[in-house]
C-alpha cells in the first residue's frame, strides 16, 4: 500500500491575506542591516525574505553572529512576514571532484545550517553544482556523499532549517537541469539512508527555462508539476526562485530578467504562480537591480501575473526611483533570550 502524502497546506503568511493565496518573497541585500532588509521587503509589498549571511562570492563567514539578530527575528514576525531563506555562497559545489573544494563546500553548508536558526530561518538554498566534465553518475553520488555529511556535522533540532538543493540551467556541466537528474540525486540520497526529512528543493523558473524545460503556459506548467509530484512528491517542493529569463530556451544559460520582460513571458510565468497545486510553495524573486527600486515594480508585477492580467505594462527605460524606508520609532521592547532547543535524533 503506497504511503500517504501529507496534505500541503497554503504558505500564504499574514502578510499575503487579501493578496495572494502563498508567499511571495524577494532577495534583499543584508549589508545595510538585517533590519534594514526586512523593513525595504515590507515597504515594497514582498511578504518574506531571502538573504545572504556573508559574501555570496567567498568561502569565509563572520566570525561572531550580527547583534542586530534577535531584533530581525522581532522584525520579521512583526512584518507577518513567510519563511526566511538563506541563500548559500555561490562558490559551493556538492557535485564537483576537487577535494580542497569539496571540504570547503561541506564546511560552508555545515556552518549556514548551523546559524540559521539563529536568524530564523527555516531554508538553507544551495546550487547542487558542477561536475566538472567527470560525468551525471559521478556527480550524483558526491552531491548525496556530501549531503550525508553535511547533515551528519549538523545535529537535528527542533528548528533545524532543510537543505534545499536547486535546479541547475544546466551550463558548465551544471548538475540539476533536468527532473529525471533531480530524480536520481533524490534517490541516491535515499539509498545512502540519509534522513529525507531534512531534505528540500528549489526550482528556479530561469534556470528551468535555460535548461530547456517546456513551461510556456498552462499545460507546461500541469506537466512538471505533475511529474514532479509523481516521482519525488511536491511536499519536497518548498521554495520557487521566481524570475524571468534574458537567455533563449535551451541555451543553459542563467540570465535573470524583470518579470515579464524577458523569454519566459508572461503566460508561464502567471501558470507558474497560479497553479492551484503549488499554493503551499514558497516564491522569492531574485530578479535584477532589486536594491536599485525594481523590487517594488517585479513584486506588483508578478500579483498582477496571480490575479491573471497578463498583458503587463511595458517595462520603464530607466531605474525606478528608489523611496528610502522611514525606520519606525525606536521601542522600548525587552527582547527575550534564545533559549537553547532540544536536540532530537
Amino acid at each position: 500500500m503506497a504511503a500517504k502524502r501529507p496534505k500541503l497546506k497554503s504558505s500564504a503568511p499574514a502578510a499575503a491575506a487579501g493578496r495572494l493565496d502563498r508567499m511571495l518573497g524577494a532577495h534583499l541585500a543584508a549589508g545595510p542591516g538585517l533590519v534594514k532588509a526586512a523593513d525595504r521587503a515590507a515597504a515594497v509589498g514582498a511578504m518574506g525574505l531571502q538573504i545572504f549571511t556573508g559574501n555570496p562570492t567567498g568561502w569565509a563567514r563572520r566570525a561572531e553572529l550580527p547583534k542586530e539578530l534577535p531584533a530581525f527575528r522581532a522584525r520579521m514576525k512583526e512584518h507577518g512576514f513567510g519563511p526566511l531563506a538563506v541563500h548559500a555562497a555561490y562558490l559551493a559545489n556538492l557535485a564537483g571532484p576537487n577535494p580542497v573544494f569539496r571540504e570547503k563546500t561541506v564546511e560552508l553548508l555545515r556552518h549556514e545550517l548551523r546559524v540559521a536558526p539563529e536568524y530564523g530561518a527555516s531554508f538553507v538554498n544551495v546550487h547542487i553544482g558542477s561536475h566538472m566534465g567527470t560525468g551525471i553518475e559521478a556527480g550524483v553520488a558526491r552531491v548525496a556523499e556530501a549531503v550525508e555529511r553535511i547533515l551528519d556535522g549538523v545535529p537535528l533540532a527542533d528548528d533545524s532549517a532543510l537543505l534545499v538543493l536547486e535546479n541547475s540551467a544546466g551550463g558548465g556541466n551544471g548538475i540539476g537541469e533536468s527532473l529525471d537528474e533531480l530524480i536520481d540525486i533524490h534517490e541516491c540520497m535515499a539509498a545512502r539512508g540519509i534522513n529525507m526529512s531534512r531534505v528540500a528543493y528549489c526550482l528556479d523558473s530561469a534556470h528551468l527555462w535555460g535548461a530547456g524545460v517546456e513551461m510556456k503556459g498552462d499545460d507546461e506548467v500541469d506537466r512538471l508539476v505533475e511529474q514532479f509530484d509523481k516521482k519525488i512528491g511536491l511536499e519536497k517542493l518548498v521554495m520557487i526562485h521566481y524570475n524571468d529569463s534574458k537567455a533563449a530556451h535551451g541555451s543553459k544559460l542563467d540570465r535573470h530578467q524583470h518579470i515579464g520582460g524577458g523569454e519566459v513571458g508572461t503566460r508561464g510565468l502567471a501558470a507558474l504562480i497560479r497553479h492551484p497545486r503549488l499554493a503551499h510553495v514558497n516564491y522569492y524573486l531574485e530578479t535584477p537591480g532589486m536594491e536599485e527600486g525594481w523590487d517594488k515594480l517585479n513584486i506588483e508585477r508578478s500579483l498582477q501575473l496571480s490575479e491573471g492580467t497578463l498583458k503587463l505594462k511595458p517595462l520603464p527605460a530607466e531605474e525606478p526611483k528608489v523611496k528610502k524606508v522611514k525606520e519606525p520609532p525606536a521601542k522600548r521592547v525587552a527582547v527575550a533570550k534564545k533559549q537553547p532547543t532540544k536536540k532530537r535524533r
